[in-house]
């Protein structure tokens, strides 16, 4: 065989595990994300009243919000934990791990009794249940990103990782399609007595078919040849430790950037559910009709903002996403107090597809690419975990507590938007001017070499 064709099949077997391994990611990220969306979608609408019927409909909302909160907590945990084995032992075994016990968790919480049927007994298991899929989805992101990332050819590693946020999307528009469906097709009480339990029961249908398409890729080549046949042990005791120790920057700096993108979705797919049918009386169905276009829309503009950022740079990229965050808080829920459908989808799309959509398109290879391969597991996945636990899971139990504080009006709960979004744009900010100074150290250390050569 020719040189020219070794290459040229090295290089479509190449293509063809970064295929494989995005095709994996992608349908992981959609098991773990509609199962873990499904749960705050349902407790906007029904665990207030199932599982915490004692409080009045205001606390009982808080209180069924804190329990999807509690899942956040767990995240870093799980984040943790994965990531620890995950750079030891391999992403692919983890990411195994991470599906199925995310399946059993949500098929649980679908057989739970109500608060009627045993008391107090029914929220903690509930919150016990919620723990779990934490720590799950908590060891789900680092995986699967990195798995993506580190098999995708160099240029196009947004692109082809684009997969994990795409599954959030798809996550999300089979979650509230389902929900819609039912809530749609039952009456008020049969849905609330027994049709809410179908969608968790769906997760078990969706387990199966992810794991069935994850058994057949193949470990991350880049994690292999850097760290499991090293010939010498590059490999801490402890990763977390040691991501810590080399890079607690960059940590930070992934859970800062991320408050964008987790206060523009939660606030408008969760938070704005139960706010916009409580407080100013817009129809249920249509709040869940606008988080399926967005989540449909999302398939299309995340990819789409990763092939861009793959072309003209990932921070030029989310730095668009930001401002159109910044600019978009306070006109939404002008939209909502108005009630006008064509306003409220405007600011939505804006909100989420391309405030929030063009950020998380850039995650995957901008956070890897703050990390060693042998400590990239643990110190990426830490650190966006770190974020959700901070920013993700309790912004809608925040924004609700901002809207009793504010006598039932929003403008706390915009201030708390925009400010997310400030404090992403000012590291992004940070993050490319270091960039351009490090551009002009390596053009002057370049400059230097050639007058001294010469």
């Amino acid at each position: 065989m020719s040189a020219a064709k070794s290459t040229d099949a090295g290089g479509a077997a190449e293509l063809k595990r970064a295929r494989r391994a995005a095709a994996g990611s992608f349908i992981g990220a959609v098991v773990e994300w509609y199962d873990f969306l499904l749960y705050g979608i349902v407790a906007a609408l029904v665990f207030g009243k199932l599982f915490f019927p004692d409080y009045s409909s205001h606390a009982g909302t808080l209180a069924a919000f804190a329990t999807f909160g509690v899942g956040f907590i767990f995240r870093p945990l799980g984040g943790i934990i994965f990531g620890h084995f995950g750079d030891r032992l391999g992403r692919k075994s983890m990411l195994v791990w991470t599906m199925t016990i995310m399946g059993v968790a949500t098929a649980l919480i679908g057989v739970l009794p109500t608060y009627q049927a045993v008391g107090w007994l029914a929220p903690a298991l509930l919150v016990l249940l919620r723990c779990i899929q934490g720590i799950a989805v908590g060891g789900e992101w680092g995986g699967a990103a990195l798995m993506a990332v580190e098999s995708a050819p160099s240029k196009l590693r947004a692109f082809f990782s684009s997969g994990v946020q795409i599954g959030y999307s798809f996550g999300l528009l089979l979650a509230t399609g389902l929900v819609a469906v039912l809530s749609s097709n039952f009456s008020a009480e049969a849905f609330l007595d027994w049709g809410w339990r179908i969608p968790f029961f769906f997760s078990a249908v969706l387990v199966l078919i992810g794991l069935w398409i994850r058994s057949g890729v193949e470990e991350s080549e880049e994690y292999v040849e850097r760290v499991k046949n090293a010939k010498t042990d590059k490999t801490a005791k402890l990763p977390i430790l040691e991501a810590f120790k080399r890079y607690p920057a960059q940590i930070f700096q992934i859970v800062g950037l991320r408050f964008i993108e987790l206060l523009t979705m939660y606030i408008v797919t969760t938070f704005a559910l139960s706010y916009s049918t409580d407080e100013l009386g817009l129809d249920r169905q249509l709040m869940l009709n606008i988080t399926l276009l967005v989540g449909g829309l999302g398939i299309v503009t995340i990819p789409t903002f990763a092939y861009l950022s793959d072309r003209f740079g990932r921070l030029r990229v989310y730095l668009t996403g930001g401002i159109i965050g910044l600019v978009s808080a306070i006109p939404f829920f002008l939209a909502l107090e108005s009630g006008n459908v064509v306003t409220i989808v405007i600011f939505a799309v804006l909100l989420i597809n391309i405030a929030h959509d063009a950020v998380v398109s850039v995650q995957q290879p901008l956070f890897a690419e703050m990390f060693s391969p042998e400590f990239r597991y643990s110190g990426a996945g830490v650190g966006y975990q770190l974020a959700s636990a901070i920013a993700g899971g309790f912004t809608p139990f925040i924004a609700t507590f901002l809207v009793g504080v504010g006598n039932g009006t929003w403008y706390l709960v915009a201030a708390y938007l925009a400010g997310g979004c400030l404090i992403s744009i000012s590291i992004a900010l940070y993050l490319i001017r270091q960039w351009q100074v490090g551009r002009r150290t390596e053009r002057a250390t370049a400059k230097a070499a050639q007058v001294v050569s010469a």
